[in-house]
């Protein structure tokens, strides 16, 4: 078993964003997503693209790919980037049959210096769904501070939710 991460290339954007137009209602909403609120492929993938080159202090995505056996398994991107100061973590796993084997802490260990290092941040930011248990699970174990749970809409794809708050702070990770 080989894991390794990488940032995503621009021609695999439209794989990235098929991992959310392709999947069941269920799965969107057990994630906190909504259906009816993305945006359409084309629009996704053309929006993602005119961020891809911009300089990292201008950037608003930046998506780390991760690979089991150099195959693409998931994703995992910051946004609301502020650079030199903090930015709001997403974790994707792409394949039902990689998830609830431990790979997510593997590849959050390699993910999250790559966020810290190209965007010089201070806190890594990250809130998932209250009700999805892994990255919950996954965060607390990487050593994320829960700060708080609230109600929120996070997202433009979102639908109203309680979310639980980490961060983690710059340092040795």
């Amino acid at each position: 078993m080989n894991l390794s991460v990488r940032e995503l290339e621009i021609h695999e954007i439209g794989r990235m964003v098929d991992y959310f137009i392709t999947a069941k209602d269920s799965f969107l909403k057990g994630m906190g997503a909504d259906k009816s609120k993305l945006p359409t492929r084309d629009d996704w993938i053309q929006k993602l693209e005119q961020d891809f080159n911009k300089p990292s202090t201008e950037k608003e995505f930046y998506y780390i790919l991760w690979l089991f056996d150099n195959q693409p398994i998931g994703h995992s991107n910051i946004n609301q980037i502020k650079f030199g100061n903090t930015a709001t973590m997403h974790l994707h796993r792409w394949d039902s049959a990689t998830r609830k084997k431990g790979l997510g802490i593997q590849f959050l260990r390699m993910t999250v210096p790559y966020y810290f290092k190209k965007f010089n941040l201070k806190k890594l930011i990250c809130e998932p769904y209250s009700k999805n248990v892994a990255p919950n699970k996954v965060l607390k174990k990487l050593g994320f501070e829960w700060v708080r749970t609230y109600d929120t809409t996070p997202g433009q794809i979102n639908f109203h939710q309680t979310v639980n708050r980490y961060e983690l702070k710059e340092g040795p990770f």
